[in-house]
């Protein structure tokens, strides 16, 4: 009986696991389809395919529709210099005024631009106004405007604003202008997308450099062509691609060719800065361009505040010199019928709070004047031969290429800020 019982158990159990295998064998032929690969041999891993409008598709495209509209512009400079009589004099010279002779020059200097708008056959060309300003000793004779085409016409400047580093020039006479540029909103960019800058760096026509956009809100001071004086400039856009003389005043555009930023400096190699370049917001552009069509002609205004004052952090030496003890920011001289002259500050006074904020070093005297509209008052805390009084100084635009304050006399190992706010 025993055995009779254990035959019906085994037929059972196999047909059991002939079903399990089919329904196995079933399932996966449904729901693993196409993992193997053709002849059921292992599938092959590779990376994802690129889209057909690849980045580099949609660089190229940016280039070839915003090319035509880039221009050239060479700008003739004639002038006069001093040259020694004798050539030795300046090392040996012991610092006196030497005889010389003046002799003219004629020299040319070449830049970008593109154009902003059309009107018929004449259009504005916007440009760094530091490409058609000319050199100390100079005077602009010409510029000529080259378009892609090959066209040659003659430009002058319609309007420039020195401080911001822009300029309109304006062509006539133009057959078959290309269209502006497309301008975007410089507000909407993030940090590493594509940044094209498109020139004619060493006056190597039509060129193009790629990096991204590296950062925003930056400040970068450079020296003045004019001498005794430097200019600020704030809110720059940093970029990696790289921008070198000639590119300056071109459009530094987006993978879809619109402007981003108008190309303006390269920081300075020599202090080991590589791949870093600045560029002057889209949006900033827009709104100085507007304020140039309306008011053409030169301005130098920088939008920045200016009260015209030298400043120097409270040091325990510098507190000693002046009896004072505390903290706060000491003004070291004022320019002559400036806002600081005219509000009654004087040298030594010492600066403890602005609009009620208590400030220590030199650089948040110069954020917080800089940081105030043109026109606008501030109220400064201020310590005066040891009295405390209330000021309000009414700030001015900081004009662009001012130069140093500097107290005539000063303290050894005492040097004040050489930011004049």
């Amino acid at each position: 009986m025993q055995k009779l019982r254990i035959l019906p158990t085994l037929i059972v159990g196999l047909v059991g696991a002939i079903i399990g295998s089919f329904s196995m064998m079933l399932f996966a032929s449904t729901h693993f389809t196409g993992v193997a690969g053709p002849g059921n041999t292992p599938p092959n891993v590779s990376a994802a395919p690129l889209s057909a409008g690849s980045d580099q598709d949609r660089i190229v495209s940016a280039v070839k529709r915003v090319a035509p509209s880039v221009v050239a512009l060479n700008v003739t400079v004639n002038g006069q210099q001093v040259i020694p009589v004798d050539p030795f004099s300046q090392f040996f010279g012991g610092g006196q005024q030497m005889p010389g002779r003046v002799e003219r020059f004629k020299a040319r200097a070449s830049g970008s631009g593109f154009v902003y708008s059309r009107t018929g056959d004449s259009a504005l060309i916007v440009t760094n106004a530091h490409v058609v300003r000319p050199p100390s000793g100079g005077t602009v004779s010409g510029i000529q405007v080259v378009f892609q085409n090959g066209q040659h016409v003659a430009g002058h400047v319609y309007g420039e604003n020195v401080g911001a580093d822009l300029a309109l020039v304006k062509v006539e006479g133009v057959h078959d202008l290309p269209p502006p540029i497309e301008i975007a909103d410089s507000s909407h960019l993030q940090a590493g997308q594509w940044a094209i800058a498109i020139g004619e760096p060493f006056e190597l026509k039509e060129s193009v450099s790629l990096g991204v956009v590296s950062g925003f809100n930056r400040d970068e001071t450079i020296g003045s062509e004019e001498g005794g004086g430097s200019i600020d400039f704030k809110g720059l856009l940093q970029t990696s691609a790289p921008i070198n003389p000639g590119n300056s005043g071109g459009p530094l555009i987006d993978v879809d060719g619109r402007l981003i930023g108008v190309n303006q400096s390269t920081a300075n190699p020599q202090a080991g800065a590589q791949g870093i370049g600045f560029a002057i917001p889209a949006n900033t552009v827009k709104d100085q361009i507007a304020m140039l069509e309306k008011n053409p002609g030169v301005h130098q205004g920088t939008n920045a505040g200016f009260i015209g004052a030298a400043l120097q952090t409270v040091t325990p030496q510098v507190g000693v010199q002046l009896n004072y003890q505390g903290k706060g920011v000491a003004i070291a001289q004022v320019v002559q019928g400036g806002p600081a002259d005219v509000a009654g500050l004087q040298p030594g006074d010492v600066i403890q709070k602005i609009n009620g904020q208590d400030v220590t070093t030199n650089d948040e005297v110069v954020k917080a004047i800089r940081g105030t509209k043109p026109g606008a008052t501030i109220n400064l805390q201020v310590w005066s031969g040891g009295v405390k009084k209330l000021v309000s100084v009414k700030v001015q635009e900081r004009p662009a290429d001012v130069g140093d304050v500097t107290p005539q006399q000063q303290q050894q190992g005492e040097q004040p800020d050489p930011t004049n706010p």
